[in-house]
């Protein structure tokens, strides 16, 4: 991978971006973008667009959301202990004794999910089977009472979980928040391989938010830019690793390139468009059925106005909506080229009727 895309890629994910609390990741790809794109801005919900060719009357946008999965604090007991919501999809079973990093009135806060000792578990009559849920569990941040909690932090701050980027063999990578600072980054750094290219189309990159909330930030950055092809860049469910049904989801496997999506959401054309791209351009590609209205950008953009040509280009995940989600660097770098050499073989003069 590019020297200058990899330090990029690690300092977003090294940034917490839970929904609705994308900013200071949302300026670390602005800066990038602003390197390759004609025009950088951010929109009302803070959508961050990097646009190149903008006078072009053809648009394409291309969607990854910046937001990740995350907490919220519901409540402040007197003795100063945190009862958390989830923001997104939280596994509640994976919290305990987790260290998280909250937002604070003053900067980052740390603090930590308690646990009852297994010690005395063993004598509890509770169903020790059933997971608790996120009521019942407890962040602790060092505060003597909730007063003292309240000089650190206020109720509705966010959290993510601390856990960073650990290098595995082969290139695979685990860290959380991939899901979907992936998309994020290759939305941006695809702006990187199309600078100073003849293009016959607009190109609105769009580092979205809010996706793992409701797809909030696609559907109102595809209704303001109203393209004529959107392509959301996302994870799939890997199913190389044990407990992965591929009679579920499909097959999907770290190190086989980017994986292509089928179903009613996404433009026969426009999947067709992507695999000649992939021929031409000799990259391998993977494809994962979607029979469904999926969760993914591409499903606000396939919505929005009149409809939109919509496609998605996905990097397999293992450990998906986990702090170790584990990917493979170089389907990250084909699916930027892939999405490069797709787009700059477009006329701007492509039509996705069906009839």
């Amino acid at each position: 991978m590019n020297k200058q895309a990899l330090r990029f890629l690690k300092e977003l994910l090294a940034t917490p971006t839970p929904s609705g609390s994308e900013e200071a990741g949302q300026k670390v790809v602005a800066d990038y973008m602003r390197v390759y794109a004609d025009r950088v801005e951010c929109d009302v919900h803070g959508n961050v667009h990097g646009v190149l060719n903008p006078d072009g009357k053809y648009r394409v946008m291309l969607a990854g959301h910046c937001d990740e999965i995350g907490l919220m604090i519901q409540h402040i007991d007197e003795k100063g202990f945190l009862i958390m919501s989830v923001l997104g999809g939280m596994q509640e079973s994976l919290l305990q004794a987790e260290r998280i990093v909250i937002q604070g009135r003053n900067g980052l806060v740390p603090g930590v999910f308690g646990v009852k000792p297994i010690h005395l578990t063993r004598h509890d009559s509770s169903d020790k089977n059933k997971p608790p849920a996120i009521h019942e569990l407890w962040v602790d941040i060092g505060a003597k009472s909730r007063k003292d909690a309240e000089k650190l932090v206020s109720v509705g701050d966010v959290a993510t979980i601390d856990a960073h980027w650990i290098e595995l063999a082969n290139g695979r990578v685990a860290c959380r928040g991939m899901d979907d600072r992936v998309g994020s980054f290759v939305v941006a750094d695809t702006l990187r391989l199309l600078k100073g290219r003849k293009l016959n189309v607009a190109v609105h990159a769009v580092s979205t938010v809010q996706e793992e909330v409701g797809l909030r930030g696609s559907h109102t950055a595809a209704f303001g830019v109203d393209p004529a092809v959107g392509l959301a860049v996302d994870v799939a469910f890997a199913t190389d690793y044990p407990d992965m049904n591929p009679k579920i989801v499909g097959e999907s496997k770290l190190g086989d390139g980017p994986v292509l999506h089928c179903g009613p959401t996404h433009n026969k054309k426009v999947l067709e468009g992507l695999r000649k791209a992939a021929k031409t351009a000799k990259i391998r590609t993977q494809i994962q059925p979607e029979p469904r209205g999926a969760g993914t950008d591409a499903f606000a953009m396939h919505m929005t106005r009149s409809g939109v040509a919509a496609g998605l280009v996905s990097v397999a995940c293992r450990n998906m909506h986990s702090a170790v989600e584990t990917v493979d660097l170089d389907d990250i770098e084909k699916t930027v080229k892939l999405l490069a050499h797709y787009i700059a073989g477009l006329t701007g003069k492509e039509t996705w009727r069906k009839s």
